[in-house]
């Protein structure tokens, strides 16, 4: 039995060895056997090869998702607070531009008026100890801010400081009830006090007996001796209503202000004044009325029975817009 084993043994290598010599020899002559041979089996094992793939490759890409996802997740909080702080950003920028155009606007009438002033931020709004109303500004002595002093915005009085600190005063508001100021009726010599009514329209008392109010008359501060605490020509706020009860002894009307005291921003308290009263030169220009033309063309008269329609005249009119 072992001989005929290795006698087997020894054929199966001769075989082996011819048939490796033939193949080789057909490969020197140009017949490409191996090649041949090759994409055969290629072809048969690519379908497999792709079923494979398929199966597997959700697999692998789902343990490389679980090794990124900590990777990811940092990514969307640090995402997160970047949009966040640009967010905070952009309101920080329209903030600024807000209370940069204030400012121009109160630099804007401080020098039409002659005034020296100091600008200053509101931080703060009412007091918890009282029951006045008041603001908090970032300027104090230090900026040469002094008690009664007249506060400004861009459109008008605002108040006077009360008290003062080295980097912050507080303003009481014209619209404090205990708030009291001298007015003039621009245009005319009547005098009168408007008093503070806790909102934004006030109590006009007319000190002159010969004199009269009207609607829409416009009010400027008659100033304070050394101008403490009221400069001169500051404009204050209009008639927006008369009371003609009989049988008083002055006369008295309801006052909107022109400053809004709710939405300051930016002031500015006034230092020095000019040597000479402003008069009326700061009272509010009106805005001017637009008017609006509107053509209106008529179309062509569909029952005539020429080629040519026949022209129409067109007929204008005219709206009005209300002044604002």
């Amino acid at each position: 039995m072992a001989a005929g084993g290795s006698n087997r043994s020894r054929l199966l290598v001769i075989i082996l060895i011819v048939t490796s010599l033939f193949l080789i020899t057909l490969d020197l002559r140009g017949v490409s056997v191996t090649k041949s041979s090759r994409s055969a089996t290629q072809s048969f094992l690519a379908p497999i090869q792709r079923g494979v793939s398929d199966v597997f490759s959700p697999v692998g890409s789902f343990f490389s998702d679980i090794k990124n996802f900590s990777k990811t997740k940092s990514q969307l909080v640090e995402l997160k607070a970047a949009n966040a702080r640009l967010k905070t950003q952009l309101v920080f920028n329209e903030d600024i531009k807000g209370q940069l155009a204030k400012l121009k606007g109160v630099l804007n009438l401080a020098g039409r008026g002659g005034y020296k002033v100091v600008a200053a931020r509101v931080i703060g709004r009412g007091s918890a100890s009282t029951f006045s109303q008041t603001i908090t500004i970032d300027a104090g002595s230090t900026d040469g801010i002094q008690k009664d002093m007249t506060v400004m915005s861009d459109v008008g009085i605002v108040g006077i400081v009360k008290s003062v600190s080295a980097s912050s005063s507080i303003v009481l508001l014209m619209s404090d009830p205990t708030f009291r100021i001298g007015v003039r009726i621009a245009g005319t010599q009547s005098v009168g006090v408007l008093f503070g009514q806790g909102s934004s329209r006030y109590q006009l008392e007319l000190l002159d007996t010969s004199g009269t109010i009207k609607d829409k008359d416009i009010l400027v501060s008659l100033g304070s001796e050394n101008d403490r605490p009221f400069v001169p020509g500051l404009p204050v706020g209009y008639v927006v209503g008369v009371d003609k009860t009989t049988g008083t002894l002055t006369q008295n009307a309801t006052v909107k202000g022109y400053s809004n005291l709710n939405g300051l921003g930016v002031v500015s308290i006034i230092i020095e004044s000019p040597k000479g009263d402003p008069k009326d030169s700061l009272i509010p220009k009106p805005t001017p009325t637009a008017t609006i033309y509107v053509t209106s063309t008529a179309g062509p008269d569909t029952t005539t029975a020429t080629s040519s329609p026949t022209p129409i005249p067109t007929a204008s009119k005219s709206a009005s817009k209300a002044k604002k």
